[in-house]
């Protein structure tokens, strides 16, 4: 499809108005005088943090490029028009064989590559203490490496472009400086760091904060400590999960009246996202537990999540449905800021110029959105049984 004429209300005005796509792009934004239509129109989500998505698991190899293009179409079944897989912790050859089929799978699917704008490589550089380290396997982690890095950069044909460490390795600040200069964005997560470990972090170039709240100690100091110094440090934008288990709404609440425009969601989501309640074993992170309300733990520890099974769109709802943001400042956590993160185009949300990733909402009675279509670049790629597309 190459012209398409989308018509609903702008998610931030909730005036009717009429988008104008040709090739992929919005050529138009009209205002309309009226509207019987209640569909909500809204860009396209944008999720950092994508361990993998029902069935497809980016962390247990050997996954294939149509698993890839599997979960990218299940994603967008859900709103997230664009994404970045996300590798965690593991022994050094099985992160280079998922950099190596992540790169496969958007060379040999077009759609994987439209999707995918880069790889997030989150680990092994983090904390080795017990709550920091979340599911880690311990014995995968492992001290900053620059060589190590560009390894692992140059079998992802240079599409790293998120890499979550912490800093409170020797050198870590050398290897945040490397990944700088190379336009890989650094975030600080899965840490026990000091302070002042967090502070030289930032001066060395580091700007984002990896679900911060969580993948921490059950109990810290008073003060100070690394939430609170991550909150304090101005250069950092916060990506936070909103499945309703990883923080309370009241901390939600708080983290974002600190960050303000500095807050975004990610999802984490797994595997497990879509599949039925039970124990599970995994290749990474050992014996979980997907529980009926959609908790994800590590089975011998449920005090520990293990990652989400629910995604981003929920995240938005969760932050809906308690009123801790409007609906435009939601979508915009979801969307608008992430992409800004990483200098996508899709930052311009529902412009012109801007590509065509819209999603079609409609307001439910609780405060929450539903998602009734999805449009990518252009071509609608998800629709319910009405004909709104």
């Amino acid at each position: 499809m190459t012209n398409l004429i989308l018509r609903g209300r702008d998610y931030c005005t909730l005036q009717p108005i009429e988008l104008e796509i040709e090739y992929g792009t919005i050529m138009d934004v009209r205002a309309l005088n009226e509207m019987d239509e209640e569909i909500i129109l809204a860009p396209g989500l944008v999720d950092l943090q994508v361990n993998g998505f029902q069935g497809v698991d980016f962390n247990h190899f050997p996954f294939s490029e149509e698993d890839v293009l599997h979960a990218t179409r299940a994603l967008w079944q859900q709103g997230v028009t664009s994404f970045l897989p996300t590798v965690i912790t593991a022994m050094p050859e099985e992160i280079t064989q998922a950099m190596q089929r992540l790169v496969s799978a958007c060379q040999h699917h077009p759609d994987v590559a439209r999707a995918v704008p880069g790889f997030h490589l989150e680990g092994p550089f983090l904390s080795p203490e017990d709550g920091p380290r979340g599911a880690h396997p311990r014995e995968a982690i492992r001290a900053p490496d620059i060589a190590l890095f560009d390894r692992w950069q140059q079998a992802a044909q240079q599409h790293i472009r998120l890499l979550t460490l912490s800093p409170e390795w020797p050198h870590s600040d050398a290897l945040i400086k490397h990944c700088v200069a190379q336009q890989v964005r650094v975030a600080i997560g899965h840490t026990s760091a000091t302070p002042v470990q967090i502070h030289s972090a930032v001066d060395a170039g580091a700007t984002i904060s990896t679900h911060l709240g969580n993948g921490a100690h059950l109990q810290l100091p008073r003060h100070p400590n690394y939430i609170w110094q991550q909150l304090a440090e101005d250069a950092l934008t916060a990506t936070l999960i909103a499945d309703g288990d990883h923080l309370p709404a009241d901390v939600l609440k708080v983290f974002l009246r600190a960050k303000g425009e500095q807050a975004l969601l990610v999802s984490d989501v797994t595997s497990f996202a879509g599949q039925p309640p039970g124990i599970y074993d995994t290749a990474i992170g050992g014996r979980v537990q997907l529980s009926a309300s959609g908790r994800l733990s590590i089975a011998d520890a449920p005090q520990l999540l293990a990652g989400s099974a629910r995604g981003l769109l929920e995240g938005v709802n969760f932050l809906l449905r308690h009123q801790l943001a409007t609906l435009a400042q939601a979508i915009e956590m979801a969307s608008v800021r992430p992409a800004r993160q990483l200098n996508l185009p899709q930052q311009q949300g529902l412009a012109c110029g801007a590509p065509a990733d819209v999603l079609l909402l409609a307001a439910q009675a609780d405060g929450s959105v539903a998602l009734r279509g999805c449009v990518k670049q252009g071509a609608a790629v998800w629709r319910d049984d009405a004909d709104y597309l």
